[in-house]
Formats: structure tokens, C-alpha cells, sequence
């Protein structure tokens, strides 16, 4: 029964003794790809960072995600959204590069043809990147797919599946030794390259840093008032009034945050309407009056009592008055343009109503974000900044471009992608304390929260109590702080706030206890309830 088969012959190769064979080809699969990457990473470097291959697979991965699968990946992961995009895409190429390995063991060429075929759709995903530089940008991936299949082809060699042996050989000939050697060498190469390109890489950015640490924020010509003392209500868990910088969330399309040398960043401003195109440079901008504003802005993906919600103190100068010394009007004076499309370094383009950003509310081109610099997570050296407008139709970070346009004649980054062209921000409020599932202890029960709006006509922040347990309380007036006068101008709107550039428009946010729509202006509110 064991010599030999029914048909009379020897029966196959253990699987064991095939795993042995194919194991050392997986590995030296696994071996090219990274590789294969590593080298890629030290020619981006090189090139512009955001030509790796990894960046710019996932890049066009984020582009043609559905809004719905965009908006749980938010939820559900927050700010490390891009890491996780990243790592999947390298838990989706590890079982690839095994499997290519595995095939090079008996197929060599066949294997080095498969990785170059990955570095192919690397090299055709970069350049057709919108903040492309050209044909350039294909150099990583091709570079780095020539390094993983010379690399597959080579160590191949030394396997015993790949080897021609002699009939009864049976991998005797196999040196296990120079293949280790070999592999090992390889994997340090690949380490250092990979490290290598990440300090190259960073190393680029090192005159954005220094462009960044030498500007000085001008005094607002119209600062904003000081925060009010009830703004800071003393309840534990709720959240402050000014966001600090390195707690301010963000959430945009970009893997590689974009260092730009605030020394040679220019704006162009042209488009229908624009007697006098300007280019401006950051001193120019500098140079104009500037104003102090506190804006809220929260991404419209945020659900309910979400935690992506922050409200700064933002420097910058009035949009209105750079587009009416460049000759723009609005539609309702007569103006041909009525969408402002602002492009970022990034290839992100945004479009904006000309009548709200020229109707008299605080719309800035933003420098200094709570008294410092803009941070590049947040744009420097400029963002645009709309209060009221959601932020796929307002906020672009590290704008280069400002075009004066139609609705009908061009559609931005999110309308393309099914998106209303037009995104007010409505009224919203957070509960802070108690946290959701909390179950807090019988007695006075303190619950308090932030609460946001367009204007400031919204009615009062609430609060609620009990008199008999297991009845629901109604709710009372409660108090809340007023920011002041820091967003109205002569004869404009009440101060504003606006979203962050993600997102689609939601319905009004319901209050946690209630169900009602939040009538809350922005302000912490606080209140009791009884149990």
C-alpha cells in the first residue's frame, strides 16, 4: 500500500517536501517586493514624495471610493485613516509577492514579469495624478519593479525547484547557505534603502520647516475679542473653547502632507470677471491688513456627538477685498463668475459660491492658526476659509490657485464625484459629559457639551432636570457664552463657522436627550439634570 500506487507508480512528493521547495520562492517573493518598494521610496525621494507608488495607488484609491465607504472608514478609524489605507495596501501586495515567489521557484521569468507588471500600474497611476509633474513621476515605480524582479530572478536560481537537476538528485545539489546569505544581504539592502529614502525624503521638506519657523505673524489690524469667561464652563470632559493646534483633527485626501517653502508659494488669482490678475507672494499677502476671527469648523462626515469638531482663532486677510482689487464683483452686482474654484498643491480642487464669499462675512485667506503659523497639517503657508460653508466647498488647504468660474462651466474634486454643489452648515450640537454608554450615579448628573452655528440667531443652549426618578424631565433654559462680535462686520452677518474640506452636507444634529434639532449657537453649554 505504500510502495507503490494502483496505477504502479511511485506516489507524489510529500506536501511537506513541497513546501520546502516553494517556502525559500515565497520568501524571496516577499523579499522583492519589499524591495521592490524600498527602492521605489529612495527614487520618490529623489523625484517629489508623492510619486511612491504606495502614494500614489492609494491616492487614486481615495479617489474612487464610494462617499459611503469614505464616511465609515472616518468613523471608524478617524485621523489614521491614511495609515490604515497604507498598510492594507501592503497586506494586499504581501500574499501577491508570496505567491509570485512561490511561481519564480519553478518559473522564474514568469515571476520577474509579474512584479514588473505591479510596477506598471504604479507607473500609470502617478502621473495621471492631478498634482502630477509629468512623466517624471513614473520613475519610482519603474525603478523600484526593475530592482524587485532582478531580485526575484536572481536568488531564484539558488532553489532547488528552479535548479536543473540531476534525475535522483532530489535537491541534494541546493546550498541553503548561500541562499540565507543572499537573502539576508538583500532584506538589510532593502532596509537601508527604504530608511535612506524616508530621510531623503524628509530632508525636502527642510526648507518648508525653516520658511516656517522664520515667519512672524503681524498684529490683526481687526482682532477678535477675548474669550469670554463663561466660555470656559469648569466641567470636566468638555471640551475647551480654542482647540489647541496638536488636538485639532483633520481629514483630507492627502497621504503625504504637502511642505511647502512659504519663500517661493505664490497664488494666482484669475478667471472671468478679473480686470487685474494678480500673483501674489506670501510677503504680499503679509503686507494686506489682516484680521483675527474664531471659526468653528467640523467635518460634515461627523456623526452625531463625533469628535470631529474644533474652534480656533484664525489670522489671515479678507478674500473679499484681495478678489475686489483684482476687479471681481458678485453675481448680484452684475458679476459674470458665481463659483471661486480654489486649487490646492495637492490637486484638490474646491468650489465656492462668489455671492457668499464676497457677501460680508469673515471669508480670509488664513496665515496663523491660535497665534502661530499655520501647521502643515492644516495648511501652510494658506488655507481659505469660508464660515458658513461646508468644507468641500470652502476650506482648501495649501492653496495655489484661485480661478473666478460658473457652476455650469466646471465641476471641483467632490461635485464630480456626485456632491451638491452648494453645502451651507446647519446648526449642531455635542454632548460631552456623560460619554456615550455611561452610566452615572444616582443624583445630580451634570450634562454639557459645545454647540455650533451659522448664525447667531439660533435660540438658547438647554439643560434638564428631574423631579420624580423614571420621569422624563423637560427641558429649561440653560446658559451658554457668547463669543461676541469677533465675525460680524459693518452690516454683515453674525459670526460664522464652517466644516473642514470632507464630507457631504447632513441633516441637522439631534440632541442626545431629546430628539429635537440643537438650537445652539457655537459655545460651550452646560446644565443638570436630577435622577
Amino acid at each position: 500500500m505504500t510502495g507503490v500506487s494502483d496505477h504502479g507508480k511511485t506516489p507524489r512528493e510529500p506536501s511537506a517536501r513541497t513546501w520546502t521547495r516553494l517556502g525559500p520562492g515565497a520568501l524571496t517573493g516577499l523579499l522583492a517586493g519589499g524591495a521592490a518598494l524600498a527602492v521605489a521610496e529612495l527614487a520618490a525621494a529623489a523625484v517629489r514624495p508623492q510619486a511612491g507608488p504606495v502614494v500614489a495607488v492609494g491616492s487614486a484609491a481615495i479617489d474612487r471610493t464610494p462617499a459611503a465607504v469614505k464616511d465609515w472608514v472616518i468613523r471608524t478609524f478617524g485621523t489614521h485613516d491614511k495609515l490604515v489605507l497604507q498598510l492594507g495596501i501592503l497586506a494586499v501586495l504581501s500574499p501577491f509577492a508570496l505567491a509570485l515567489g512561490a511561481l519564480a521557484a519553478r518559473h522564474r521569468r514568469t515571476g520577474a514579469a509579474g512584479v514588473l507588471l505591479f510596477g506598471a500600474v504604479g507607473a500609470a497611476a502617478a502621473p495621471g495624478r492631478p498634482d502630477s509633474t509629468g512623466a517624471t513621476d513614473a520613475f519610482p515605480s519603474v525603478l523600484g519593479a526593475i530592482a524587485g524582479a532582478a531580485l526575484l530572478y536572481a536568488p531564484a536560481g539558488l532553489l532547488p525547484v528552479a535548479r536543473r537537476e540531476a534525475p535522483g538528485e532530489r535537491g541534494a545539489g541546493w546550498d541553503r547557505r548561500r541562499f540565507v546569505i543572499a537573502a539576508t544581504a538583500a532584506a538589510a539592502a532593502s532596509a537601508g534603502a527604504g530608511v535612506l529614502g524616508r530621510a531623503l525624503g524628509g530632508a525636502g521638506g527642510r526648507e518648508a520647516v525653516a520658511s516656517r519657523e522664520e515667519v512672524t505673524l503681524p498684529p490683526p489690524g481687526s482682532p477678535a475679542p477675548a474669550v469670554p469667561r463663561r466660555a470656559q464652563v469648569g466641567v470636566a470632559g468638555v471640551s475647551p473653547f480654542v482647540t489647541p493646534n496638536g488636538d485639532f483633527y483633520r481629514v483630507d485626501t492627502a497621504l503625504v502632507v504637502p511642505r511647502v517653502d512659504a519663500t517661493t508659494w505664490r497664488l494666482r488669482v484669475h478667471g472671468d470677471g478679473v480686470t487685474g490678475e494678480k500673483t501674489l507672494t506670501f510677503g504680499d499677502l503679509l503686507r494686506r491688513e489682516p484680521i483675527e476671527r474664531d471659526i468653528t469648523l467640523t467635518c460634515v462626515s461627523n456623526e452625531v456627538g463625533g469628535p470631529y469638531v474644533g474652534n480656533a482663532r484664525w489670522i489671515g486677510v479678507r478674500l473679499a477685498g484681495l478678489l475686489e482689487a483684482c476687479g471681481v464683483r458678485p453675481p448680484s452686482a452684475g458679476g459674470p463668475a458665481d463659483q471661486l474654484v480654489a486649487r490646492s498643491v495637492d490637486g484638490m480642487t474646491i468650489g465656492s459660491p462668489v455671492e457668499d464669499v464676497m457677501d460680508g462675512r469673515d471669508a480670509m485667506l488664513a496665515v496663523g492658526m491660535n497665534g502661530e503659523p499655520l501647521p502643515f497639517d492644516h495648511g501652510f503657508p494658506v488655507r481659505m476659509l469660508v464660515p458658513g460653508l461646508c468644507g468641500y466647498v470652502s476650506a482648501c488647504k495649501w492653496i495655489e490657485d484661485i480661478e473666478l468660474t460658473t457652476f455650469d462651466a466646471y465641476d471641483s474634486y467632490r461635485v464630480k464625484r456626485d456632491w451638491a454643489r452648494e453645502a451651507p452648515i446647519k446648526t449642531q450640537s455635542r454632548i460631552d459629559t456623560p460619554k456615550p454608554f455611561a452610566r452615572p450615579k444616582a443624583g445630580t448628573v451634570m450634562v454639557a457639551g459645545v454647540a455650533w452655528a451659522h448664525t447667531a440667531a439660533s435660540a438658547r443652549s438647554r439643560s434638564a432636570s428631574t423631579t420624580a426618578p423614571g420621569r422624563r424631565p423637560p427641558w429649561q433654559p440653560g446658559t451658554r457664552a457668547t463669543p461676541g462680535d469677533s465675525g460680524r462686520t459693518p452690516g454683515g452677518p453674525p459670526r460664522a463657522v464652517t466644516p473642514s474640506a470632507c464630507g457631504r452636507p447632513t441633516g441637522p444634529a439631534r440632541c442626545r436627550r431629546r430628539g429635537a434639532p440643537a438650537p445652539c449657537p457655537t459655545a460651550p453649554a452646560v446644565g443638570t439634570r436630577s435622577s
